[in-house]
């Protein structure tokens, strides 16, 4: 029998990119499957009994961890948690754990628990460890700077996943980015010199899908899918003539950079092969902060008239924005928030700029003595902890941070955003259909949920004026109300636990002031006050833990826990500081 390998994909906490709650709608249980380790299995042994599971999808039996010779685990930062608990269930059954992908090639001098550590891509490590494993003399590390060639990348193991989990499938042409904005980590982990595979190569594994039975939507995981245009043009070529062959069965998304607006036949190509979203790295308004931030791509011509070139060759546009610059003034977020609504950009993730490990930024704080920490969870989006002292108030900031959250998921003007983008877009032949099955039903579901929620009347309201609108583009406008069900929830569920996380502040504050006006002299009696005061502080805590969606308990339980030792360490203090002073 050849050896027992199980693919762990750690699960995605609820963030702004999960989708967690526009799936149900569509009955799916995650977005995409975990690509990496779907490739990562068409590189083992062929005599070599796979299986994967998929957190988000699945939980883990330990049976299955068990029965496993390895369990291979790859993760980003975001899923480091759960990672962990992966790899404690492992030690405790003693099943050997190998981890690679981005956070491991980030930080593993930071992670216990693992046996060994494959990094960087795989293609050049991967080989060495089974080699040296199959021997007997498996070494804790391994890790090459070697750029590897992608046309010997094999196809991935899409047999390994249920695909009606999904909602979309995911493949990748290329890797590598020539820009080099100095937040990113996209350069250090694959290089400024974009590799790709061959077009007949990506076609065969799309090929692949659609023999499977895959039909919808397709993204392009590549981090700048534009990096190499000689090589993207000429895939979109024959990308153009499969789709027209099979009547158009994909639909596709990608990341690129805003300088796709200047290359018009380069947006023709996309267009014609069925491409009807792009995420941009869009960062800011400030000149001053993309110019000292390297994100030079961005200067290059007007942004606003750059997102609506684009939008109107058919592709909504999506944008990363940032806050936290050291140029930021005390107007950023409301400029930020202007920008997004005027450039109709309904998905604008923004995040507090977040210093990751080994990008020049980490580099420059650290150098500057500015670094307070590591990139924590890994989510900019929600977990409002910066691991660096910035240029503005931190306090300023955060606030600042959540005010754009509560201003662009407001349902009025999320809808709005809507409405102009619609307005904007010039669909494509290939992009106008009917409603699938799967759109029906969010359809129906949208309108009993979404009709009966807090927000019902901004909804019906952008559902009319979209169809009147709009009315060849339905599946497009049923689909924007469903990710606003997703972000208005995420947003009213970080809002709600950053108000939490005030009130212990504030409870903390109260308990400090008391202590201070305490005297000797009624020391027994103002000792069993603080003492009840304590007891009911953590009676409404735990009340207010309670009424936190539970999807975000977990981002609390640090804060909770810091402040039941504040309150324990201070009473304590005061119980044996103040009858010696007496």
């Amino acid at each position: 029998m050849g050896l027992k390998v199980l693919l762990v994909y750690p699960e995605m906490p609820p963030t702004y990119w999960s989708m967690r709650y526009a799936l149900p709608f569509i009955g799916k249980k995650a977005v995409f499957p975990p690509l990496g380790l779907l490739t990562v299995a068409a590189m083992l042994p062929a005599e070599a009994e796979v299986s994967l599971v998929d957190l988000n999808v699945e939980p883990l039996q330990e049976a299955a961890v068990a029965a496993a010779d390895l369990v291979f685990i790859s993760a980003m930062i975001v899923q480091k948690e759960s990672m962990a608990q992966v790899v404690r269930l492992c030690n405790d059954l003693g099943t050997p754990v190998v981890a690679g992908g981005p956070y491991p090639t980030s930080c593993h001098d930071q992670i216990q628990g693992v046996d060994h550590f494959v990094l960087n891509e795989a293609e050049v490590t991967l080989p060495l460890f089974l080699h040296d494993y199959a021997r007997g003399e498996a070494k804790p590390l391994y890790a090459s700077t070697e750029r590897p060639d992608l046309t010997r990348t094999p196809a991935p193991r899409f047999d390994l996943v249920r695909r009606k989990d999904y909602a979309e499938m995911a493949l990748q042409f290329s890797r590598g980015c020539p820009f080099d904005c100095e937040f990113c980590d996209i350069i250090e982990l694959f290089g400024r010199r974009p590799r790709t595979k061959t077009p007949a190569q990506f076609l065969h594994e799309m090929d692949l899908l659609y023999q499977q039975g895959w039909r919808g939507p397709l993204f392009l995981v590549d981090d700048n899918f534009i990096g190499n245009r000689r090589e993207v043009k000429a895939l979109l070529a024959e990308l153009i003539v499969w789709q027209r062959q099979r009547h158009h069965p994909f639909s596709f998304f990608t990341e690129a950079s805003l300088d796709l607006a200047s290359d018009e036949p380069l947006m023709d190509l996309m267009a014609q092969a069925g491409f009807n979203m792009v995420f941009l790295g869009i960062e800011t308004p400030d000149l001053c902060a993309l110019q000292a931030a390297g994100k030079k791509q961005n200067l290059k011509g007007d942004m606003l008239a750059s997102i609506r070139k684009i939008q109107r060759k058919g592709m909504e546009v999506s944008g990363g924005f940032i806050v936290g610059f050291d140029s930021d003034a005390g107007d950023i977020f409301e400029r930020q928030v202007r920008f997004i609504q005027e450039a109709g950009i309904p998905t604008a993730m923004v995040g507090l700029l977040t210093a990751l490990p080994e990008t020049r930024l980490h580099r420059r704080l650290k150098a500057e003595g500015r670094l307070t920490g590591d990139s924590g969870g890994g989510n900019n989006t929600h977990d409002l902890r910066l691991n660096f002292l910035p240029k503005m108030d931190p306090r300023k900031l955060i606030d600042g941070y959540k005010r754009i959250l509560a201003e662009i998921y407001h349902p009025d003007r999320y809808f709005e955003r809507c409405l102009k983008l619609l307005k904007t877009l010039q669909p494509h032949r290939v992009s106008r259909r009917k409603l699938h099955v799967m759109e029906l039903r969010a359809f129906v579901r949208s309108l009993v949920v979404q009709t009966f929620s807090r927000y019902g009347w901004a909804y019906w309201r952008f559902l009319a004026q979209g169809f009147f609108a709009r009315p060849l583009m339905v599946p497009e406008t049923v689909t924007l109300a469903v990710k606003g069900h997703h972000y208005f929830k995420m947003t009213r569920s970080l809002l709600e636990l950053e108000s939490f996380k005030a009130s212990l502040h504030e409870w903390a504050q109260t308990f400090e002031a008391r202590l201070q006006t305490v005297a000797a002299q009624d020391f027994p009696q103002r000792l069993a006050e603080l003492r009840a005061f304590r007891d009911r502080a953590l009676s409404q805590m735990q009340a207010r833990y309670q009424r936190l969606p539970r999807d975000f308990r977990a981002y609390a339980d640090d804060a909770v826990a810091a402040f039941r030792a504040s309150l324990e360490e201070n009473l304590s203090r005061f119980a044996h500081e103040v009858p010696v002073q007496g």
